[in-house]
């Protein structure tokens, strides 16, 4: 696209000039679910000025019946241009801020709670960047995992359908404005990854939105089926979204010291001990499903225990290398989140619990560089190293008592969000699996 958005105006000029017919106004339930509806060109003048009106009370967590009215207002600064078509007319699509009918934000919307505690870290001075790795699988349909391929790791397989799958999808990403830096296969057949150019933690949540959209999106069309679902194969490797971060101040990266032997700061090292200390509350956002919990077990890449190291990809949180000249490059990497959470509650909640250790100077424990998962309980005993929730009710448990997530999310948010977690929870513990009548029909 080669005019430059500015504003509203602009838009309304791009949508004539390029003959834009519907457009697809889109937001987010508190699970991570996008949500549109579509309107047409003649009606994106009211939309900007009035908002659309819709139900909130049939959307999960945004309201009860009696409270249902609510407004999507389109972001202008969202707006992208659809690659594909149905037919000739052209299909744009813009992101919406949801709003109460007397112009307050709607405090369910979860891209207010994460604009919210955005404007928390600016009053501090700072600007919140991330690069998430998101993880993925292609199957030949979504009713039974049945892989593409048996590549590994970075794996080059010849006639590899997946590899036009993904370059289609990059290409798909490019021409809706989404940077990205690689591809690549991943560890488990039929596993996959796109990583995301860094930018503000907003328009990343976004893109993490599109992103996984896309993705469906292009295998849909392609004949196959793409997943986000944390672990949908046993005995392999799970899906996780490795996330890297920083916070810049100034113009400048607030993580980064040259005087410290790994180059990193004190404002950083206090950051990454509000991780640690609120990891087991918040975990219930970054990794929300019953699913999630068979991918945070021993014995695979995902992270079980509370640690933190230089480089060490065994740890909960890394710290990658510095490059000499690259300090905007410094930042941290949380390892423990899954793909398939909502990037808007789980940015706020990661941005939050980091802030948290800032304002009171926290400490972070000494960095654990040998590989946790080999040390003996009683020496993990000794290192005080904790463990992330095992299961869903546990996570949940722990994130209904902790302040810092209740903050995070907004009372709204906190009590949908906990009400809706136990709900599946409850329903999953009712249901026998396929494993209990294998174990124990024919011996009990």
């Amino acid at each position: 696209m080669e005019k430059a958005v500015r504003d509203q105006k602009d838009i309304l000029e791009i949508v004539e000039e390029n003959d834009i017919k519907f457009m697809e106004l889109w937001f987010t339930d508190i699970i991570g679910f996008l949500k549109s509806f579509t309107i047409t060109k003649e009606e994106l003048g009211k939309a900007f000025d009035e908002g659309m009106g819709f139900d909130g009370s049939s959307v999960e967590g945004f309201a009860r019946i009696e409270e249902s009215d609510t407004l999507a207002v389109p972001d202008h600064t969202t707006f992208a241009i659809l690659p594909w078509q149905p037919g000739d007319k052209k299909v744009a699509r813009m992101f919406c801020d949801i709003y109460r009918p007397d112009g307050r934000p709607f405090e369910g919307d979860p891209r207010y709670v994460l604009k919210k505690n955005l404007a928390k870290a600016k009053e501090m001075g700072f600007t919140f960047y991330l690069g998430p790795e998101l993880e993925y699988f292609y199957f030949k349909s979504p009713n039974q995992p049945e892989v593409l391929d048996s590549g590994g790791y970075f794996d080059l397989i010849p006639r590899d359908e997946a590899i036009g799958l993904r370059q289609q999808t990059v290409l798909a990403l490019e021409a809706m404005g989404i940077g990205v830096e690689f591809a690549h296969h991943e560890v488990a057949p039929s596993q996959h990854e796109i990583d995301l150019r860094y930018d503000e933690a907003l328009r990343m949540a976004d893109k993490v939105m599109t992103y996984r959209f896309v993705v469906k999106e292009i295998a849909c069309r392609n004949g196959c089926y793409a997943t986000f679902m944390p672990k949908p194969i046993y005995g392999e490797n799970g899906s996780g979204m490795h996330t890297h971060m920083s916070l810049f101040k100034d113009g400048r990266n607030a993580f980064f010291d040259p005087k410290d032997k790994y180059h990193l700061s004190d404002t950083a090292k206090s950051f990454i001990a509000g991780l640690m200390k609120h990891s087991p509350a918040y975990t219930a956002v970054t990794n929300q499903w019953v699913n999630s919990y068979k991918r945070l077990v021993p014995g695979y890449e995902a992270p079980v225990y509370i640690t933190w190291a230089y480089l060490n990809r065994s740890d909960m949180i890394r710290v990658p290398m510095y490059k000499p000249g690259k300090e905007e490059a410094m930042r941290i990497e949380l390892r423990s989140p899954d793909p398939a959470c909502n990037p808007y509650l789980a940015f706020s909640v990661m941005l939050v619990a980091g802030l948290e250790g800032i304002q009171k100077g926290y400490k972070p424990p000494d960095p654990v560089e040998e590989n946790v998962y080999l040390m003996t309980e009683e020496g993990r005993k000794k290192r005080n190293i904790g463990m992330l929730p095992g299961s869903l009710i546990e996570a949940i448990t722990l994130a209904e008592k902790s302040e810092v997530v209740r903050k995070a999310l907004g009372e709204h948010v906190f009590a949908h969000f906990i009400e809706n977690k136990k709900i599946e929870w409850d329903r999953y513990r009712r249901r026998i699996s396929s494993y209990e009548i294998e174990k124990y029909l024919s011996v009990l």
